[in-house]
This record gives structure tokens, C-alpha cells and sequence, in this order.
């Protein structure tokens, strides 16, 4: 099938060249969300959130919290958190997320909530007291009951106890994911991360025996030294656990982060790593959802059906194979993220809404981390209804975000789905970047749908990162990082 030519400007040659490049040129950064957080900006003047939300579709909105303390700083980790805070911190953070959560629900109007996601951070870090008060909160200010809301939360080997688990299936959590990485012991200490395998397995055993919906594991190939048998062992040994989910993550090296300032350049058997599991998950029973996800075969009406609400619950890395979709059933709304938008709750939070994204501001670096933490408990009640930080969504920019979240999923884009949502055609506003993935084997077109081939799947963080505008990459390098 012919592709038109129109619109933006494709890069076919640029493309055509990196695909005969080291395979280093393949792992760039992950393509989670766009626009990148670090096209985000401060705006010329504060927006009004009911002014934001006015206009939005508000009958099945994604509420996010974020909880940004962990209890270890892992050397691969970027995300908004910080390590061992002290407790009257800790408290005073919980308070300010209150008094944010009570002024934007004020400003949100008439609005339905048809999932959540506690993240961070390690909500599970939050002693117990704090993590019912947390749940009696959203409750209380947003009427969200996890028993009829489909919410996902995360946890670590360290923090999974059995009074916050308990707390956790009281509730009606849903699903729970672990970040394990590998169960070989030199590997994690490798990217800074002190875990013993006892503790991961006596973590895996207490979660197991609560019987949540859903138990997704977290994984990482191309740490240093793996080997092809190390990662098998890792592979089997998650698989002992018959978790419904795996999430696998190549290591990437990231500005400011630990492993960047020991030195520890990329691994270069990802791609083989990469295929390993691909072909073992695949002969244990799980089908792939995309280059990431995982999920068991058997499980796969209830895991896909709207339960699997994510697995890098961490607002500022947020990807398409973990907000799917599912049937409404009663009192229980169907959500997209391509639809729907998300609010986002806590310092290190994003909120969605189809032409505007807005945050707090963002850093790795502890010191200023801390600093931004205490300027949001610090801030006035009235300032949390208001958003100064983040990105205006042009036309091209809405067409991009589609387009990307839909090709990095196996089911692809239906271009009769774009073609309803923006009243033109994916094949004419993106026709010579299309072209040029059709005829290098990484996208195919069959019955109304472009997919990632075998070999574009491959490729998903950088074709990602390909389909950015020109104007997010330019903010994009422009960014300060702190």
C-alpha cells in the first residue's frame, strides 16, 4: 500500500543510515511519552486548572500520586524520588499533597476517575498508618475506591511488608508490581542497588501468597557483566513467581545519574539479550504487548482489559502498553490514554489533558530534588489551582502523541481510529516518515493498520525518538538538567 507524501519533512536517509550503525545507535533513551519532560517549560504566565480541564472530556480521568522518598537511590534511576528523607519530611510532604489533591479537585469539576496508580518513589516506603491515611484521603477528596477502581501500585523487595501488603488487599488493590532487575546478586550491585536474593524472594513468596489480580515483575537486560546464562536465570527464576506481567527494560546510562558518574558505559547484547527473552517468555506462555511488556497468555481478557495500569507508574516515564484500555462494565468506565486524561497528584506528578501538559518542575540531582520538594510544601493552598510549568500541545504535537503511542504497541495505529480523532489521515500528515519505516521493514500495513514489524519492534525507542517535531527536540536539548 502507497503511502501519500505530506506534511512534515521525513528523514529517510538519517534513518536508513542508523539502521546500519552499531547497535548502540538502536538504544538512545526510552520513548515513554511525548512531548519529553524536557520540553517542558515555565509559562509566560499561570494557567488556571478549571481553565485547563474546562473543555476536557472528564467521565474517566487516570489518577496519579506520586510518592517520590525510596529507601536507596538506584545507580540506573532518574526519576523524581529521593532516599531516606526524615519522617517530619515525610509527613510534611503528605500534608502539602493533601491540601494540592483538595484544590484540584475543586478545580476539576464534574469528574470520574476509572483508574489510579500510586508510584514514584516506593509508595510502599510510607509506613502504615500513612499508607491508609493515603488511601482515606483520595477517598475522601476524590471518591476513589479501589475496589471498583482499577489501581496499580508499586513496591520493592525492601518495602514489601506484610502490614502494608495487607493494607493493599484490604483496599482492593489490583495489581502490584516489584522492581526485581535480576536475580543475580553482582549484577544489581553493579548499577548501585543493594539487594539480596533472600529478600527478593521473600518478598515475591509474601506478595504471592496475598493473591493480588496481578503481579507484574520488573526486569533489566545489558547490566553490567550479564551474561546470556545470567539472564536466563533471571528469566527462570521469574517465571517460578507466574507473574501475570513482565516488564523488561534494556539499561540505559543517564545524565546525573549513578551510573553515569562511575563511568558505566552501555552494554552492546542488548539487542541479543532483547531476543532471549523474547523467545523464552514466548515458550513459557506470554504473549508480547509491545517492546516492554509482557503478559501471560492465560490471563490475558483480565490483564489487558484495563487491570494492567502500569508497571513504570512513575508520571514523567508513561508509555501506551501501560494504560490499556478495557470495557466498561458497571461502575467501572473503560479509560484510554489516546481519550482520557490523567491527574497528576504530588511533586514529580505530570497531568495530561489533550492540548495542555503541566507538572511541577523536574531534576535528578538530590540537592535540587530536595529544593523543589520543599518549594511544594512549602507553596499556598490557592497556588496548587493554578499551572506554571509545562507544555502547550500544537495540532502537530496532538497528531505526534497519538501516532507514537499507537505504532509502539503490537495492535499498531488503525488509521481509521486517527482519522476520527483529528479529521484527516495519518498517511498524508506523516507520509515520508511513514514511507520511509514501510520500506526499510520496520512498519507493515495490513487491514486498515500500520504495526511494527518483528524487526521494528526492535527498534521502538528509537523510531519513537525519530517521530519527535523539530521544535520538541530543539527544547529538548535545550534543557538544563539538574
Amino acid at each position: 500500500m502507497m503511502i501519500e507524501t505530506g506534511g512534515t519533512v521525513g528523514s529517510a536517509q538519517k534513518i536508513s543510515n542508523w539502521l546500519n550503525e552499531s547497535d548502540a545507535v538502536r538504544y538512545q533513551a526510552y520513548s515513554y511519552s511525548y512531548p519529553h519532560k524536557t520540553a517542558y517549560r515555565e509559562f509566560a504566565q499561570p494557567v488556571e486548572l478549571k481553565n485547563i480541564w474546562a473543555q476536557e472530556k472528564r467521565d474517566a480521568l487516570f489518577l496519579y500520586v506520586h510518592i517520590p522518598f525510596c529507601e536507596m537511590r538506584c545507580g540506573f534511576c532518574n526519576l523524581f524520588t529521593t532516599s531516606n528523607p526524615e519522617v517530619s519530611f515525610e509527613q510534611e510532604y503528605l500534608t502539602a499533597l493533601e491540601r494540592q489533591a483538595e484544590r484540584v479537585r475543586a478545580a476539576l469539576g464534574d469528574a470520574k476517575f476509572a483508574r489510579m496508580a500510586l508510584g514514584g518513589g516506593t509508595p510502599t516506603y510510607l509506613d502504615p498508618q500513612d499508607l491508609e491515611n493515603l488511601f482515606d484521603m483520595v477517598h475522601r477528596v476524590f471518591g476513589i475506591d479501589p475496589r471498583n477502581v482499577p489501581t496499580s501500585v508499586e513496591t520493592s523487595p525492601l518495602t514489601s511488608e506484610a502490614a502494608k501488603l495487607a493494607i493493599l488487599k484490604e483496599r482492593g488493590i489490583e495489581r502490584v508490581s516489584i522492581g526485581v532487575q535480576s536475580f543475580v546478586e553482582a549484577e544489581v550491585m553493579a548499577v548501585g542497588r543493594s539487594q539480596k536474593n533472600v529478600e527478593v524472594e521473600r518478598a515475591l513468596d509474601l506478595v504471592n501468597s496475598f493473591r493480588f489480580k496481578i503481579l507484574n515483575i520488573d526486569l533489566m537486560y545489558g547490566l553490567p557483566g550479564q551474561t546470556a546464562e545470567s539472564w536466563s536465570y533471571s528469566l527462570n527464576r521469574t517465571l517460578d513467581y507466574s507473574p501475570k506481567q513482565i516488564y523488561l527494560y534494556p539499561l540505559y546510562v543517564r545524565p546525573l545519574t549513578g551510573l553515569e558518574k562511575m563511568g558505566t558505559t552501555d552494554s552492546d547484547i542488548r539487542l541479543e539479550l532483547y531476543r532471549q527473552a523474547q523467545k523464552e517468555l514466548s515458550e513459557a506462555g506470554y504473549q508480547q504487548v509491545s517492546m516492554r511488556m509482557f503478559e501471560r497468555a492465560d490471563t490475558a481478557d483480565t490483564a489487558s482489559s484495563g487491570a494492567d495500569v502500569l508497571n513504570r507508574f512513575r508520571s514523567d516515564e508513561l508509555s501506551r502498553d501501560e494504560f490499556q484500555s478495557g470495557d466498561a462494565t458497571p461502575g467501572r468506565p473503560a479509560y484510554s490514554c489516546q481519550e482520557d486524561g490523567m491527574v497528576g497528584l504530588g511533586c514529580g506528578a505530570r497531568s495530561y489533558t489533550s492540548s495542555v501538559h503541566y507538572s511541577m518542575r523536574y531534576a535528578v540531582g538530590q540537592k535540587p530534588v530536595r529544593e523543589i520538594l520543599q518549594n511544594f510544601i512549602d507553596c499556598e493552598t490557592e497556588a496548587f489551582g493554578f499551572a506554571d510549568y509545562g507544555i502547550r500541545l500544537s495540532d502537530d504535537d496532538q497528531k505526534r502523541r497519538f501516532l507514537i503511542q499507537s505504532l509502539l504497541q503490537m495492535e499498531g495505529l488503525s488509521f481509521a481510529e486517527y482519522e476520527r480523532r483529528f479529521q484527516s489521515s495519518a498517511r498524508v500528515d506523516f507520509g515520508s516518515e511513514l514511507s520511509e519505516f514501510v520500506e526499510l521493514g520496520l512498519l507493515e500495513i495490513t487491514e486498515g493498520r500500520m504495526r511494527l514489524t518483528s524487526s521494528g519492534l526492535e527498534w521502538s525507542d528509537r523510531i519513537g525518538y525519530e517521530m519527535y517535531s523539530p521544535n520538541i527536540l530543539k527544547l529538548m536539548s535545550q534543557h538544563e538538567a539538574l
